[in-house]
């Protein structure tokens, strides 16, 4: 029996097997594609849109997908964001040409060659002590209601169509990603180790901070969500960016205190957005909450044992993602990138439980025909019962 979009994530999401294997893509960053490929698919398959940027932010360089692209791309899900305050879109419309974007945080995005932006200033760069960190007069404003103004809305028309499941997220609201931005990658890594209580208060602070947005989005929302994104980065290629020791000492207990914070608000899944070679703390996320698991970065590490990963974990959580942005989708032929889809819901698809999407963000260096191939070969070949591969 064909299910709506809707129907189908949710059966996925509860570890029972639609009649496809849902697709998520282009509703948030961590899903969406960026501007080139974007512009291609739309030339392919004759759709005429506007070139629009998810929270209005170019230099981020993550397009907002049209509904006849996304209808296109069969996906099965659909996004309902938060937004820059008012001033802070005012503020950056308003700079020199080519100056740095800078958030409702403090952080800076900077232009390395024209048109591609990467963060580079860092406003708590300096600090290793616990005052400087109540002293940063930047700590942005969660109480502005620009944020969140549209959120109630645009959940509420997504509801009443019933057609597509909803995801919801609030923009990078976890502590780890922000401590990094906020002080420089390789800065903060060290003070983890160096000045450990300085670390752990700035996290905590952060967090405070991410919750109290977190919960009126949550209130705005009501029971129109399915799914609720929030993520961190914890993993490079080939190992985690700390020893499991200090995760499980320092970033645990928050993310834990987190994402009950979310769960005590809403019945909405918790969809955790993590890169890398994560796969020592499986059993850790499958402890806190995490109900949904992406990207599943194949290239990274353990992550590429499908296998071990489906067998370890399968039964309490669902995975999203597992689409190699590293080799196959920039790289490979459009016939290459069918085999890969098809070669993964064999393996991840099996039983149920599992959404395919690419590995985090569609970048510019992917062919448009590669993520055309990609979503059809879903429809092609992501029918239930899937054989196991």
């Amino acid at each position: 029996m064909t299910m709506t979009p809707r129907e189908r994530v949710l059966s996925a999401i509860n570890h029972e097997q639609p009649d496809r294997v849902p697709i998520v893509l282009g509703v948030s960053n961590a899903t969406g594609i960026k501007m080139k490929p974007y512009r291609g698919i739309k030339k392919i398959v004759g759709i005429d849109a506007p070139d629009n940027y998810i929270y209005d932010w170019p230099e981020l360089g993550t397009a907002e997908i049209d509904e006849a692209t996304m209808k296109r791309l069969h996906c099965d899900v659909r996004g309902v964001l938060d937004s820059h305050p008012q001033e802070t879109l005012r503020r950056n419309q308003e700079r020199e040409p080519h100056s740095p974007f800078i958030d409702s945080w403090g952080i800076g995005q900077v232009e390395l060659t024209p048109g591609e932006w990467f963060p580079g200033m860092h406003p708590l760069s300096e600090a290793t002590a616990i005052d400087e960190i109540e002293a940063y007069p930047g700590w942005p404003d969660m109480s502005d209601p620009t944020r969140i103004a549209h959120v109630k809305d645009a959940a509420r028309r997504l509801a009443e169509q019933n057609e597509y499941a909803i995801m919801a997220t609030p923009w990078l609201l976890f502590p780890f990603e922000r401590a990094l931005s906020m002080q420089g990658m390789d800065t903060f890594l060290l003070n983890m180790a160096l000045y450990p209580e300085f670390a752990r208060a700035l996290l905590q602070k952060i967090t405070e901070v991410c919750k109290s947005l977190m919960g009126p989005f949550l209130e705005e929302l009501g029971d129109n969500v399915d799914i609720i994104k929030i993520g961190d980065d914890l993993g490079t290629q080939d190992r985690l960016l700390m020893s499991p020791e200090m995760y499980r000492d320092i970033l645990k207990p928050l993310h834990s205190n987190f994402i009950q914070f979310i769960k005590e608000r809403t019945r909405a899944k918790v969809f955790f957005h993590t890169d890398g070679d994560v796969f020592p703390l499986i059993d850790d996320f499958i402890e806190i909450g995490v109900d949904i698991l992406n990207p599943i970065q194949t290239s990274a590490g353990k992550m590429s044992d499908l296998k071990g990963l489906k067998k370890r974990c399968g039964k309490n959580l669902v995975l999203c993602g597992g689409i190699d942005t590293h080799r196959v989708l920039p790289f490979g032929t459009p016939e290459a990138v069918r085999d890969e889809v098809r070669k993964v819901m064999q393996i991840l698809g099996f039983g149920g439980g599992y959404m395919v999407a690419s590995v985090h963000t569609i970048m510019n260096d992917v062919p448009p025909e590669n993520v055309l191939a990609m979503v059809d070969a879903v429809e092609e070949f992501g029918s239930y019962p899937i054989s196991s591969g």
